[in-house]
């Protein structure tokens, strides 16, 4: 027999009762506020196009890493859960390959992917079993028969999870129709862009010798040229602001930045667009072009975020089958303090400037991030991200930054996710984990009931539209 799926309203709060009372009361104010989700991966091509989604491997298994990278961690093949390769899309049969997935949900005991998939499962789906091996098919079906209907429509559905902002991310040499089409639809659903530059930023990036020709295509402009590729950047930018665009996104290896002189700066672009640079001029480049970013945020408003500290694409035989973004990248220990100086000495004090910094790298919150964002105007923290957007690492994060860099000094939360219909389960958990929080603070008597209930709608809601302009 099948076991039955339900979910405790009291998922994720203390174990304390009275504690937990609190928890409840202050969920209650956070539980039906819209959701805002500035940062993410779901493609602009389902809202443009409202084309019905096609199945439960297409949809929920193939496009999450976090799904797959366990998976494969047992000795699953990618091929077989329906996940494209370099080649081209997956020649698995979608209902093997869910029947695949649905025989080892035992791995994901315990995981945030177990809890979000309960609440997809549950709330969107109306599921009162839990998935395995002899519910497969009954899964399979009743998601085919649903996805099919008009109330699944990727637009239904924003609608429906109650989201007032979704922000997608693309490169700089992404043409952007898919956006356009959103804006002459006519609908009201506001799905915006992101500019991620990395493609034509980062020389060790393998994209990078057609993305700079593209890049110059795209903008007009001799972008093998230091004056020219600068406002091949600042073109974009513009471009990517007219369909929303609020902030910009910039995913390097390490949080290094540099602020070289003008001639300094522009003999090493001589270096990387004439191919005669090595990993330390790559690394160099990187640097000083988030300081050349900070610069241009200034000049057009644009907010800036910085994801560092992840060693990507680590295993070489699934990157060179299957590509990027296929679960394995792994995180790294990362320098702030040193790293972030001659960013924050140029633009630090700028109250008119909002750098946003994440971490992979959990040993930073108390020793680094929260001291540096709770002393610089221009500095904000990111939420827990990645491998951290998880029951005990959001409770971390706040534990380790509250005390030094304060609530207001954090961003509320995003969901930086390609797994479009697990945005409500994943906002749902950080409020729950929030209010619990809050909640053991008022039991403490650190925080009054009211202060909580303030505090929980800010950063449930109103920190995200502030720090990323969405007012």
């Amino acid at each position: 027999m099948p076991r039955p799926l339900s979910l405790n309203e009291d998922r994720l709060f203390p174990s304390d009762p009275a504690t937990r009372a609190v928890a409840r009361r202050l969920y209650g104010e956070v539980k039906g506020l819209p959701i805002v989700s500035p940062h993410g991966h779901t493609d602009p091509e389902w809202f443009a196009s409202d084309a019905p989604f096609k199945d439960a491997t297409s949809l929920l298994l193939a496009p999450d890493h976090y799904l797959f990278r366990m998976l494969y961690s047992q000795g699953v093949g990618m091929a077989a859960l329906g996940v494209p390769s370099r080649q081209g899309p997956s020649e698995a049969d979608p209902r093997e390959a869910w029947r695949l997935f649905a025989s080892h949900q035992h791995l994901f005991r315990a995981t945030p992917s177990a809890m979000w998939l309960a609440h997809v499962f549950a709330t969107v789906f109306g599921f009162d079993v839990a998935l395995d091996a002899s519910t497969a098919d009954l899964y399979f079906d009743r998601i085919g028969e649903a996805l099919a209907t008009p109330a699944y429509r990727p637009r239904a559905l924003f609608e429906r999870f109650n989201i007032e902002l979704l922000a997608t991310t693309e490169s700089p040499v992404d043409d952007l129709r898919h956006h356009a089409a959103i804006r002459r639809s006519g609908w009201s659903g506001r799905v915006v862009t992101a500019y991620r530059p990395d493609p034509v930023i980062d020389a060790e990036h393998e994209q990078f010798p057609t993305a700079l020709q593209r890049f110059g295509e795209l903008t007009g402009q001799d972008v093998r040229s230091w004056r020219g590729y600068l406002e091949a950047h600042r073109r974009r930018r513009a471009a990517f602001a007219e369909m929303g665009a609020t902030s910009t996104d910039h995913g390097h290896p390490t949080a290094a930045t540099a602020d070289l002189a003008p001639a300094e700066a522009e003999a090493l672009f001589g270096r990387i667009v004439g191919g005669a640079f090595d990993a330390q001029d790559a690394e160099l480049f990187r640097a000083q072009m988030l300081t050349e970013m900070a610069q241009m945020s200034l000049d057009d408003g644009l907010v800036m975020q910085i994801h560092p500290g992840s060693f990507r694409n680590h295993n070489a035989l699934l990157f060179r089958d299957f590509g990027r973004d296929r679960g394995a990248d792994i995180p790294t220990p990362t320098d702030y303090v040193g790293a972030l100086k001659p960013l924050l000495d140029r633009y630090g004090n700028e109250a008119g400037l909002t750098v946003i910094v994440f971490t992979l790298d959990e040993t930073s919150y108390s020793r680094e991030l929260a001291p540096l964002a709770g002393h610089y105007p221009a500095l904000r923290l990111g939420p827990a991200w990645w491998f951290h957007d998880s029951p005990e690492g959001m409770r971390r994060f706040r534990e380790q930054t509250t005390e030094t860099a304060g609530f207001y000094n954090t961003v509320g939360f995003n969901d930086d996710t390609r797994a479009f219909l697990s945005i409500p389960a994943r906002h749902d958990m950080a409020r729950r984990v929030d209010c619990g929080f809050l909640a053991r603070l008022v039991a403490e008597h650190r925080l009054d009931e009211e202060e909580a209930a303030e505090t929980a709608v800010d950063l449930a809601y109103n920190l995200v539209k502030r720090a990323y302009r969405l007012g």
